[in-house]
């Protein structure tokens, strides 16, 4: 059980209550973005790392995360299908950040009523969270079983900087947590040259938008990785037919 160095109270409990079982063992990590990927965080844990295009269990590993796991006890220990779920709904203007246990299919528009209503200054609406979340173009749409968070993010915040031409710092590449180049990534994907996007690893990117939130040019990294990402898996998947 893997669980950030940040959350001691979670860490304690959770020693206390493995020491009864056997074969379960708590591990505090660094806290370090974007951990909770499951090959970054089979890496922190075991130290092993998943291939390109492989999966975990090629490494004799599982990953499943809280809400996952919780789901599974409650369907095989109670015989309670998946209908609710835990959503945060949070901003800096946000009168009542909470947390909710919440139907699947409530309306959004419900919970943010719930946490106190969008405020006045509100630019964006973001389904999950800052770095990996989508903007959500309504908010009259249903809590899916995949929901985790609504993040209301003030106009001033919302409004991005002109996008400059890359500096080659390599600040990118630096953070990628996938070893890619996401300056590469972008460029290949603006002038749709897929078959080598796929050669230079696209489909491996993880989402977390690293890249483009340390990029000094403002340059939409992720927004292009994203779409190139979606266009070379359907090619892929082409194949297969």
């Amino acid at each position: 059980i893997g669980i950030e160095s940040n959350k001691p109270d979670a860490i304690k409990l959770m020693m206390k209550l493995a020491a009864k079982e056997q074969g379960i063992e708590v591990m505090p990590l660094k806290m370090r973005y974007p951990q909770g990927g499951e090959k970054q965080l089979i890496d922190a844990v075991i130290r092993r790392q998943v291939k390109s295009g492989a999966l975990p269990i090629s490494v004799g590993a599982v990953v499943q995360n809280v809400g996952t796991v919780f789901a599974v006890y409650e369907a095989v220990q109670k015989n309670k299908p998946l209908i609710e779920r835990v959503i945060t709904v949070t901003g800096k203007s946000v009168v009542k950040p909470s947390n909710f246990i919440a139907r699947i299919g409530t309306p959004i528009s419900t919970l943010i009523e719930a946490a106190g209503g969008i405020p006045e200054d509100t630019g964006k609406i973001i389904g999950g969270g800052p770095m990996m979340g989508r903007t959500m173009i309504t908010d009259d749409v249903p809590m899916m079983k995949g929901s985790s968070g609504i993040l209301l993010i003030p106009r001033a915040e919302a409004m991005r900087k002109p996008m400059r031409d890359c500096i080659r710092c390599a600040k990118c590449v630096d953070v990628c947590p996938m070893g890619l180049e996401p300056y590469l990534l972008m460029n290949l994907a603006v002038h749709k040259t897929w078959d080598e996007a796929e050669e230079h690893y696209i489909v491996d990117c993880i989402e977390c938008g690293s890249c483009s939130y340390t990029c000094p040019s403002y340059r939409p990294l992720l927004d292009y990785i994203r779409m190139g990402k979606g266009t070379v898996m359907g090619i892929i998947r082409s194949r297969k037919k």
